[in-house]
């Protein structure tokens, strides 16, 4: 037999399979149709004008050229001063929990003395 929670009573009532796996009366949702496929594209949407602020501008090209640039440096070094601290910063905590397990395990590993 199947239950459900009844809203009315507050309590546990009897029910069929298909009310006890949707509960509270909601059915699934099953769509029709499905959508019409969305292909990227660098036309602006119908109805809106090609000006809009918010479409911004396209950085594509000005970020190849930063990071195709051979000048020797990792792809994650590319950008300069903030990236060099991020990879600073990253290393010096990998090194930090490093150590500080290390120092736990020995510590961990000494003898009671009672």
């Amino acid at each position: 037999m199947y239950y459900k929670f009844s809203g009315f009573t507050q309590r546990l009532v009897g029910a069929t399979a298909a009310a006890a796996y949707t509960p509270q009366g909601l059915k699934p949702l099953v769509p029709t149709e499905s959508p019409d496929p969305i292909f990227g594209t660098s036309k602006p949407a119908p109805g809106l004008p090609a000006d809009d602020p918010y479409l911004g501008t396209n950085k594509v090209p000005d970020l190849q050229k930063i990071f195709q640039r051979s000048d020797g440096l990792p792809v994650y070094l590319k950008r300069g001063y903030p990236d060099r601290m991020l990879y600073r910063t990253t290393m010096a905590l990998t090194i930090g929990g490093t150590i500080y397990c290390l120092v736990a395990l020995f510590i961990a590993s000494q003898p009671k003395n009672r």
